[in-house]
C-alpha cells in the first residue's frame, strides 16, 4: 500500500481550476500533433490558458491556422503559432520541452480501440520519426489509441533512431483515473475533486485496472457493485462513442485529462517535488514489457516507479486476465514498426 502522501495523482487532481492561476519560474514550450481535432483543440485551449505553458506549437495536417487564430485572441501570456500539413511537421517540433500527441482517427460505434490501428499506427509512427530528429530529449505523451500499442511504436522509432530514453515516453492513461475517480465520487456522494484512485495496466478494456481498494479516501462496495463499477471504468470510452451516436468518442474529457497530464510534465520539468500521476510506461513491474503505474514524475521523466501496491484477490484476478491481452498489443505495436 502506497503510503497516504503518495497516492496516485493526488499532487494534481486536487488543484482543479488552479491550473488557470498557478505561476511557474519557468514555463515550457508545447507541441501538440493534431490540434485541429475532437481532442486536439479543446486540449490545446487548456494549454493556452495555464501560465506553465510559454508557447504553444500546434500540427496538423489541415486547419491549424485557423485554430492558431482563434486562440491568438485569448488573453494569456501563451504564444501560439500554426504549422499546416507535412512539409510543416519538422518546423512544429523545434525547441520544444513536452509534445503531447493525439493525432488520429476517434472511435465510431462498433469499432474497438483495436479496428483504429492501421490508421493510427502510420500516423504515430511518422510523427514519432520527427520527433525523434528534430527534439529527442522532449517529453512525449501519447494520447492517439490505441495507446497499448502506439506508446510501443514510438519507443520501436526512437531505438531506430538510437535516441530512445524510456523515461521519456509516456501513454496517457490519465482518463482512466479521472473516471474511476468520478465514478467513485458519484457512487458514495464525494467530492470528485477529493477522491484519488489510481488505474493500473494499459488504456482499454479488460487492460484497465481500477484499484478500489487503495483509493483515497478509502471506500469499499459490495462485490456485485465493485464489479459493476470496475466493468464501468473499463468501458466507459464505449460508454461516450454509443451516447455520441456515430458523431465521435470522448473528446471534452480526453483533453481535460491530457492537459492534466501535460501539467504535471511541466510541473516534473520545472523541479516541482512528489508529482504522481499513472502513465504507461516501459516496465519491468510485471511480464508485459509496457504497463501503467503510479509514477513520480521529475525533470528527467520516470523518477521512480511505485509499481502495484496491495492487491485485493479480486484485482489480482484483473491482473492476471489483463496481461495476456496487453502482451498482444505490445506485440503488435513492435511489429507494426519493425515488418514495415
Amino acid at each position: 500500500m502506497l503510503p497516504r502522501f503518495l497516492k496516485p495523482t493526488i499532487t494534481v487532481a486536487q488543484q482543479g481550476a488552479k491550473w488557470l492561476s498557478t505561476s511557474s519560474q519557468q514555463n515550457a514550450k508545447v507541441a501538440v500533433m493534431g490540434a485541429s481535432g475532437g481532442i486536439g483543440q479543446p486540449l490545446s485551449l487548456l494549454l493556452k490558458q495555464s501560465p506553465l505553458v510559454t508557447e504553444l506549437s500546434l500540427y496538423d495536417i489541415v486547419n491549424t491556422p485557423g485554430v492558431a487564430a482563434d486562440l491568438s485572441h485569448i488573453d494569456s501570456p501563451a504564444k501560439v503559432k500554426a504549422f499546416n500539413g507535412p512539409d510543416q511537421l519538422k518546423d512544429s517540433l523545434k525547441g520544444v520541452q513536452v509534445v503531447i500527441i493525439p493525432a488520429g482517427v476517434p472511435r465510431k460505434p462498433g469499432m474497438t480501440r483495436d479496428d483504429l490501428f492501421n490508421t493510427n499506427a502510420s500516423i504515430v509512427r511518422d510523427l514519432a520519426a520527427a520527433i525523434a530528429e528534430v527534439s529527442p530529449k522532449a517529453f512525449v505523451a501519447i494520447i492517439s489509441n490505441p495507446v497499448n500499442s502506439t506508446v510501443p511504436i514510438v519507443s520501436e522509432v526512437f531505438q531506430k533512431a538510437g535516441v530512445y530514453d524510456p523515461n521519456r515516453i509516456f501513454g496517457v492513461t490519465t482518463l482512466d483515473i479521472v473516471r474511476a475517480n468520478t465514478f467513485i465520487a458519484e457512487a458514495k456522494s464525494l467530492n470528485p475533486q477529493q477522491v484519488s484512485v489510481p488505474v493500473i495496466g494499459g488504456h482499454s478494456g479488460i487492460t484497465i485496472i481500477p484499484l478500489i481498494s487503495q483509493a483515497t479516501p478509502s471506500v469499499s462496495f459490495p462485490e456485485d457493485k465493485l464489479k459493476a463499477l470496475t466493468g464501468r471504468i473499463q468501458e466507459a470510452g464505449t460508454e461516450v462513442v454509443k451516447a455520441k451516436a456515430g458523431t465521435g468518442s470522448a473528446t471534452l474529457s480526453m483533453a481535460y485529462a491530457g492537459a492534466r497530464f501535460g501539467f504535471s510534465l511541466i510541473k516534473a520539468l520545472n523541479g516541482e517535488k512528489n508529482i504522481i500521476e499513472c502513465t504507461y510506461v516501459r516496465s519491468n513491474v510485471t511480464e508485459a514489457k509496457y504497463f501503467s503505474t503510479p509514477i513520480i514524475l521529475g525533470k528527467n521523466g520516470v523518477e521512480k516507479n511505485l509499481g502495484l501496491g496491495k492487491l485485493s484477490d479480486f484485482e489480482s484476478q484483473l491482473l492476471k486476465a489483463a496481461i495476456p491481452e496487453l502482451k498482444k498489443n505490445i506485440q503488435k505495436g513492435e511489429d507494426f514498426v519493425n515488418k514495415k
